[in-house]
């Protein structure tokens, strides 16, 4: 048993990818976690039903419910019964996803760049083939609590089998909602998650990523992803009713709530969409504005929108997501003299002050033109008045 464990950590074996998650008719759950058997898995299914009446949003149960199919996959694989996990098989299931390839990372083209590379235009990174550690974090913090959970409940081990950090619990027990994130040691087989600053499209490559674009359609959905902040699947679920012309905003339902809140839209972003809609048809009050363009009338979905930005890429040689947009709106918006921080979070909707603050910054993209003039500039030659004697001078300052 030691031995597969060390073969797991040093990425020697790879863990069977057996079971599943379904959805269900059911609202609580929403999503289950299946065996190789196909039957339901029930300490999990009691886990995620109380998930959903704590009023989390079902994506959140189907997300946890990925977390805990790599979890039970592991402890097949090791032949171990979850009321048994120790901190071992947590340390076995770090080292896989460490090790393991992300299969929503692979690449179908030969003529792909490498994963983790860097796209030269952009100066992004391309993802890289394994699990991020943020990725490697949430699955520890679900597995936490799948075990805190059922020892309220009286059932599993008495220990959880991930370590906690007692300097975070400290840390965070009193903090006051506006003050300062407190520095505390993060916990065991916790991934380092490197903080880097948000990366706008700039000026002269966002004409370009404009100009690739194909069909009405898509110009005014990325003009209104950028006037507007909105995130990706929010913008794609705004119906007609949604639309205020007159008053230059339109309603989006807010990431992870039920609120439908107003959020600014440029003129020429309308101008677009009012001509998109002037081709495509108005659609139902009920319905998505975005519509797919070949095949039956449907919404046009997430997918799909990703697509589009996927086939621009790939005529400019850019790696641009459509969460680098918001990013775009953020920054333009943050750094425009005429509106305040505190302006620009209600914009963007942001839970806390600090996370708009990160767009305050100043990028080697945008001072392209003040370095180049900074390259270009002559060099200052010294010049006295005339009268000096040349070798009193020399012998003053300096040949």
């Amino acid at each position: 048993m030691q031995d597969l464990h060390r073969e797991l950590i040093e990425g020697r074996v790879s863990v069977p990818r057996v079971g599943s998650v379904v959805e269900l008719e059911t609202v609580h759950p929403r999503y289950a976690v299946l065996d190789a058997s196909g039957g339901g898995v029930e300490p999990v299914a009691a886990y995620l039903r109380e998930l959903a009446l704590d009023d989390n949003r079902p994506l959140t149960s189907r997300s946890y419910a990925y977390d805990m199919l790599r979890w039970y996959r592991l402890l097949w694989f090791l032949g171990v019964d979850w009321e048994r996990a120790t901190e071992a098989e947590v340390s076995a299931l770090v080292g896989w996803l460490r090790a393991a390839e992300n299969p929503q990372r692979g690449r179908r083209s030969p003529e792909a760049p490498p994963p983790g590379s860097v796209n030269l235009r952009t100066g992004k990174r391309y993802l890289k083939a394994g699990y991020a550690p943020t990725t490697i974090n949430h699955n520890l913090t679900v597995v936490s609590s799948f075990y805190a959970f059922h020892r309220h409940h009286n059932r599993g081990p008495l220990v959880n089998p991930v370590p906690e950090s007692r300097a975070q619990r400290q840390a965070l027990a009193h903090r006051a909602p506006d003050a300062a994130m407190p520095v505390f040691r993060r916990a065991r087989l916790r991934q380092r998650v490197r903080q880097t600053d948000p990366r706008a499209i700039p000026d002269a490559m966002w004409d370009e990523l404009f100009d690739a674009m194909a069909h009405t359609r898509d110009r005014a959905a990325i003009l209104l992803y950028v006037s507007s902040g909105s995130r990706a699947g929010e913008l794609l679920g705004v119906t007609p009713g949604d639309i205020d012309w007159s008053g230059q905003h339109i309603y989006v339902v807010t990431k992870g709530t039920d609120d439908r809140e107003p959020v600014p839209a440029s003129p020429q972003a309308l101008v677009v969409l009012a001509a998109y809609l002037d081709q495509a048809g108005l659609p139902a009050a009920h319905e998505p504005v975005f519509r797919t363009l070949r095949g039956a009338d449907k919404p046009l979905s997430y997918w799909a929108m990703r697509r589009v930005l996927q086939r621009a890429n790939e005529k400019l040689k850019t790696n641009w997501t459509l969460h680098d947009l918001r990013h775009t709106a953020a920054n333009r918006m943050a750094n425009d003299p005429n509106l305040t921080l505190a302006q620009v979070r209600v914009i963007m909707r942001h839970a806390d002050l600090a996370t708009t603050g990160r767009y305050l910054n100043a990028r080697v993209e945008d001072l392209f033109d003040a370095l180049q003039q900074h390259y270009n500039r002559p060099r200052v030659e010294r010049s006295f008045a005339p009268g000096y004697d040349p070798a009193d001078v020399e012998a003053v300052f300096g040949g």
